[in-house]
């Protein structure tokens, strides 16, 4: 009798003078993500109620955000006395965050483990200033794609390998009329089409800052913006492209509308789809391409990571969520819309199978992957350049005076 008096006492508490259940506290966590591109928002889900259910003391508020809104609301909400416990940042972000003392500086956080096996340029997603500001998530890189069906009737044996190449392919299939504007593009005036611009800077071998200062209106920078100018105004890219951004450009493709389109890694099992996709089993994926004489491959770095916010009330359930939406065993189970930042996943069958293509591009391109320059006048920058590349396009100034304006705009 006295143990099971013993037993009905345990997990409960004395309150005046009544035995009452005792109630474990639940610790809420408030999440910032992204509704578009890489994860979708059914994975992230997915990934948090398999969190909760093995750390039933937590619980997890999800809200989802266009990319264009991300930065913003994190920031404003540092000021507004609640904000987020866990937020989803880009890889141009960190040094402004860091500055400005949005996010926890984990370092101490960051195990031997960790360090050894994430692949080595995944790390420059989180680090400013010899610091880790969170956990890499999403490694990603924009990728040419190409319609296979569509080169096969051209007459093409191989995806190009330069972008001139390209521009001549998309011209013959032009001119076989297959189709009438054969390449899409991410250029709204929005961060989608700086990742479009850095991915040619690197092809060029441009910079964007030279001492500190800018250099984009020289050399490289300047090349890659005259060469989205002749191929807007050469027809033979989607004139809408000024106004796509990634989902745009993904669901142009997967109505067999471009032959061409670069895009994030996502788009690549998806538009292989073919509950959704009519050219499925036709994708064809490549690293973006180089320039004769100056590179083989171009890439932008558009990785992303997750970090604790100074505001968050509860920073180690926050680091404790971050650790499983990041661990080795997360990101496999989901690796057909990112894929992982450990490097041996990519010795993994179950992660590799099916996106043997894909793997192989990633291999090529997410080594060669180029910066966004780091910067904590970053956003200031990029607004400039924005504007440049929209008024280039438009015909309302030249490559040179746009870049020449944006340099002084930039705030540098």
């Amino acid at each position: 009798m006295l143990k099971t008096i013993t037993k009905t006492l345990v997990g409960a508490v004395f309150a005046g003078g009544l035995l009452v259940p005792h109630a474990f506290a639940e610790t809420t966590l408030n999440a910032l993500f992204m509704a578009q591109a890489a994860y979708s928002e059914a994975d992230v889900r997915a990934m948090t109620d398999a969190f909760t259910k093995a750390n039933p003391d937590v619980k997890v508020n999800l809200e989802f955000v266009p990319y264009e809104g991300l930065h913003d609301k994190t920031v404003l909400a540092q000021g507004s006395g609640g904000g987020y416990d866990v937020v989803l940042f880009d890889v141009i972000w960190p040094a402004e965050y860091a500055t400005n003392k949005v996010l926890v500086d984990v370092s101490s956080k960051i195990t031997d483990d960790m360090k050894k096996g994430v692949l080595p340029g995944a790390w420059t997603t989180v680090q400013y200033d010899g610091k880790y500001y969170g956990m890499p998530w999403i490694l990603d890189t924009k990728y040419l794609f190409y319609n296979k069906d569509i080169l096969e009737k051209a007459g093409i044996k191989t995806p190009p390998k330069t972008w001139e190449e390209l521009g001549a392919q998309a011209k013959i299939i032009q001119d076989k009329g297959l189709l009438k504007t054969p390449i899409a593009w991410s250029w709204s005036q929005a961060e989608a089409a700086i990742c479009d611009y850095t991915t040619l800077v690197s092809a060029y071998g441009g910079d964007f800052l030279k001492d500190g200062k800018p250099d984009f209106q020289n050399g490289g920078g300047l090349s890659a913006l005259k060469y989205m100018v002749d191929s807007y105004k050469s027809g033979l890219t989607n004139p809408n492209s000024k106004e796509f951004l990634e989902e745009d450009v993904r669901k142009v493709f997967e109505n067999g509308d471009a032959a061409f389109a670069l895009n994030w890694t996502y788009m690549y099992n998806m538009a292989n789809d073919p509950k959704d996709s009519k050219v499925a089993g036709k994708v064809g994926v490549v690293p973006a391409p180089g320039v004769t004489g100056i590179s083989e491959v171009s890439a932008v770095n558009g990785s992303m990571g997750l970090g604790v916010t100074a505001v968050s009330k509860h920073p180690d359930e926050a680091w404790k969520y971050i650790e499983y939406m990041t661990s080795q065993a997360t990101q496999n189970q989901y690796a057909k819309l990112s894929l992982p930042i450990w490097a041996s996943s990519y010795d993994d069958p179950a992660v590799t199978k099916g996106q043997e293509e894909l793997i192989a591009a990633a291999k090529q391109g997410l080594a060669a992957m180029y910066p966004r320059p780091t910067t904590p006048k970053y956003q200031e920058l990029s607004t400039a350049l924005q504007q440049a590349i929209q008024e280039s396009l438009l015909g309302q100034s030249s490559p040179e005076d746009a870049l020449t304006t944006a340099a002084k705009n930039s705030g540098l």
